[in-house]
């Protein structure tokens, strides 16, 4: 399986530093929690391995390739940015059958992954009559589409109730158990502390925590009080 890799990634707008030589890694078989505070560099990192932005200097690689240089880059990487994408007018089966359709993927996976999300029940129904939690589903379901070796999620668990959160929490240590490489961006500290294996912490577009769960919290109660740390500020007392 895949690794996503992220090399000394600058990028700079006029005089702002956006990310400055951000490096680390997403390895198969482990869930990678990248967290920072709103407007700390993740959702612009995600976008440049994606090929939706590019970096002032720097890589960010997919099995050692930019992503643009992908031949099947549905089959390689699953990405949820911004929610589902789907027009609102659309069902949510037309636009997953547009989606497969615009990758070569067999019309029959459709079915399969809107299953497997648990949304089967709405996809008849307009992407406009939805609830957020819905939606989310609905982007996982796309990124699925294509069985992928690698899954880059930004805030997949937004808007979803308990269950959903349990059971994205189950899917997500799935794929990686089945060896699958998963990047996973959030600002929820304590439903990724129950979810990663290893932790990556940006602050101001800079990489200030890197490694593996246990280490980035040793010395300290908990991933929050570990990510409070690094970013500078103290936790709230509970």
């Amino acid at each position: 399986m895949a690794m996503l890799t992220f090399e000394r990634l600058t990028k700079r707008r006029r005089t702002k530093h956006i990310l400055s030589e951000v490096t680390f890694q997403a390895r198969p078989g482990r869930i990678t929690g990248f967290l920072g505070p709103n407007g700390a560099g993740k959702t612009s990192t995600l976008r440049i391995l994606l090929g939706l932005d590019r970096a002032t200097s720097g890589t960010a690689l997919v099995d050692g390739r930019p992503y643009r240089t992908l031949r099947d880059p549905a089959r390689k990487v699953g990405a949820l940015l911004d929610g589902s994408g789907a027009h609102r007018s659309r069902t949510g089966r037309a636009h997953l059958r547009w989606v497969a359709r615009s990758a070569g993927i067999d019309a029959a996976r459709v079915e399969d992954v809107l299953e497997l999300v648990g949304i089967a029940e709405a996809a008849g129904s307009r992407v406009a009559t939805y609830s957020l939690g819905m939606g989310q589903r609905l982007g996982l379901a796309t990124a699925l589409l294509g069985d992928p070796e690698m899954l880059v999620l930004d805030e997949p668990v937004n808007g979803l109730d308990p269950d959903g959160i349990r059971w994205i929490r189950g899917f997500l240590r799935d794929q990686a158990d089945a060896g699958r490489t998963v990047l996973l961006s959030s600002h929820l500290i304590g439903e990724l502390s129950e979810t990663v294996d290893d932790v990556v912490v940006i602050r101001a577009g800079k990489i200030v925590a890197n490694g593996p769960l246990a280490d980035v919290t040793t010395g300290y109660r908990n991933l929050e009080d570990a990510f409070f740390a690094a970013i500078g500020q103290r936790s709230a007392d509970r």
